[in-house]
């Protein structure tokens, strides 16, 4: 027979939400399973509840458990502090001979934990069994599935010129080329689909295959030429659930056979923007140290 245990962080939990304003609280709820137990997190994973985290795992380790898996379905959010503690827990479940695992994580959480490569140290499954098999040994660590890979490069960057009919100039209104991000002929509202590839608090990298305008690299670089300046609405998972915006000129660019590789700087941003792009920037170098640490043990 499965117990569910339901602990008593819901009420303190809620108090703090209401003092801080800071959002919904987090329930933590464990399911002791046959050689392991299922932690099933709901709710917004940030800082406030990382101490709680732990003091349920080191509940469970004193009583015996040394298997642990955290279903992440109902999390929401996720936070760079959060993820320090999921590697700080699994650090010292390892040292107590124990492991670590994470189950279901939702859309959000799974584009967010494999951005920074969260799997290097913690594993992550599909479902509390497969999870719970493999710290039991009776299943090998799941592989990295296309699908995965594609998850790491969901970071989009939504991107058009300020002048908004130089879009006109190299894509013939006579095709049926329609906007990527609204579906509809493009007219003078042409948005481009990026994926960026490095993101600081002086401006961003990302490439460009062209989407389906038909345009070839040489076309693309012309579009997007030294010293445009271009409209972005970019994500910070880490940090930051939406889109953030801010204006940047191109500073580099590159044609490659698949499309072109762009660097750009900032030249209008809001400061708390760029505060969140400098914050996110630090977190991922921090994180990115601790796996190095973690995997070097």
């Amino acid at each position: 027979m499965v117990i569910r245990v339901q602990r008593s962080y819901d009420s303190a939990a809620t108090d703090h939400k209401k003092l801080t304003n800071t959002g919904p609280p987090m329930h933590i709820q464990a399911e002791p399973r046959e050689n392991y137990t299922v932690l099933h997190l709901r709710g917004e994973f940030d800082t406030f509840y990382c101490p709680l985290l732990q003091a349920e795992i080191d509940s469970l380790t004193t009583a015996g458990v040394s298997n642990i898996a955290l279903n992440l379905r109902l999390v929401k959010f996720i936070n760079s502090t959060a993820m320090g503690a999921i590697i700080k827990a699994s650090k010292s479940l390892k040292a107590r001979g124990g492991k670590l695992s994470i189950s279901r994580p939702s859309t959000f959480c799974r584009e967010t934990l494999s951005k920074v490569g969260l799997e290097r140290v913690v594993p992550i499954y599909d479902s509390d069994e497969a999870a719970g098999a493999a710290m039991q040994g009776e299943l090998p660590a799941r592989a990295q599935s296309e699908e995965d890979l594609l998850r790491e490069d969901e970071t989009i960057i939504i991107f058009s010129p300020v002048d908004e009919e130089r879009a006109g100039h190299y894509i013939s209104r006579d095709t049926e080329v329609t906007n990527p991000v609204h579906g509809h002929a493009f007219g003078t509202s042409w948005r481009g689909l990026g994926r960026m590839s490095g993101l600081d608090a002086e401006g961003v990298r990302f490439t460009w295959n062209g989407g389906n305008t038909g345009l070839t690299s040489f076309e693309m670089a012309q579009l997007l030429s030294l010293g445009t300046e271009i409209k972005t609405k970019f994500r910070l998972p880490l940090l930051k659930k939406g889109l953030l915006e801010a204006i940047l000129t191109i500073t580099a660019i590159e044609e490659r056979a698949d499309g072109i590789k762009i660097g750009a700087s900032f030249s209008e941003i809001a400061d708390e923007t760029r505060n969140s792009v400098q914050q996110y920037a630090e977190d991922l170098r921090f994180l990115r140290q601790e796996l190095d640490s973690a995997t070097d043990e």
